[in-house]
């Protein structure tokens, strides 16, 4: 520390997707010297464009780093890139940082970091939410698991990414928070979209539905924040024809996650299990890049 702030640091990323690459370019703005690895030379491109380098693989990457940072798509990924021949926990020094921002299954999380405590490497899982637009802005919502050291070492590099910092508890938690936080987001958006469906069978315009619900005892973060028809909020994507600020596939990938949790916990998740069957069947349809909130016209019908 100097003067309040982190040093710069030599800082890894690996996953430099439509949430990772943002991320890291806030890191480079912030002063670090930031390297990336991703099986997308274009995503590499855009990297260097913002100011860090490319890595020609993640052993290289993992031996000069003092902080990684992951962003992956599902728990088979985290635990290759970190566990597997050649990955990271066989190539970067004793005390490197590790934060895995990948949403992936808890036992996987927890696997990691117990591989990586054996390494004498300090690890947080510190999945999202914020969507691409808080990527960019710096403003992600982290939930974070893991040792409260681990914790203090990461939150630095974590406010530059993000708005709000959560500790959860110990490895682990932050994923099944994430998963809890992201089910429960998959039920409200059904549930609104079912009452302005039923509202415009009613003869109900959109718009009074909005201002009524929006003060009244179905107020929700899916209505005001993220309406699912267009015009009571011009900031959402009901706006710009459903594109995805949050996939569907992304939704039904959380939601399957959390009825597995489920099954293994023997948690009762009727709700969670219907809206997964019904994100399933929105994407089958071929709704699976537009965004969640466009589950409202396969509720509909069209």
């Amino acid at each position: 520390m100097l003067g309040g702030k982190i040093m710069a640091s030599s800082v890894g990323f690996i996953g430099l997707g439509n949430m990772g690459g943002p991320m890291a370019a806030n890191l480079v703005k912030a002063g670090h010297k930031v390297s990336g690895f991703d099986l997308s030379d274009a995503a590499l491109s855009a990297l260097e464009a913002a100011g860090g380098s490319r890595a020609g693989s993640v052993a290289e990457l993992a031996a000069d780093a003092d902080v990684i940072v992951t962003m992956l798509p599902a728990g088979a990924h985290v635990r290759k890139i970190y566990q597997g021949e050649g990955g990271i926990l066989d190539n970067a020094k004793p005390g490197t940082l590790l934060i895995d921002s990948s949403t992936i299954d808890v036992d996987s999380a927890r696997s990691v970091a117990s591989s990586a405590a054996d390494k004498n490497m300090p690890m947080v899982d510190a999945p999202v939410s914020g969507g691409v637009g808080g990527a960019a802005a710096g403003t992600l919502t982290f939930m974070v698991g893991g040792p409260e050291d681990a914790f203090a070492a990461a939150s630095p590099y974590l406010d530059i990414m993000g708005k709000t910092i959560v500790h959860a508890g110990d490895a682990g938690t932050g994923q099944a928070a994430k998963i809890c936080n992201n089910m429960l987001l998959g039920i409200s958006m059904i549930g609104v979209s079912e009452a302005f469906v039923l509202a415009e069978k009613l003869g109900l315009d959109p718009q009074k539905l909005f201002d009524i619900s929006s003060t009244a005892s179905g107020q929700c973060w899916a209505l005001t924040s993220y309406c699912p028809v267009p015009g009571p909020l011009p900031s959402s994507p009901a706006n710009r024809d459903y594109q995805p600020g949050f996939a569907a596939e992304m939704m039904l990938k959380d939601l399957k996650l959390s009825q597995d949790a489920a099954h293994s916990s023997g948690a009762a998740t009727p709700l969670g299990a219907q809206a997964a069957a019904l994100y399933s069947m929105f994407c089958n349809s071929g709704g699976e890049g537009v965004d969640f909130s466009g589950i409202v016209k396969y509720l509909r019908g069209t």
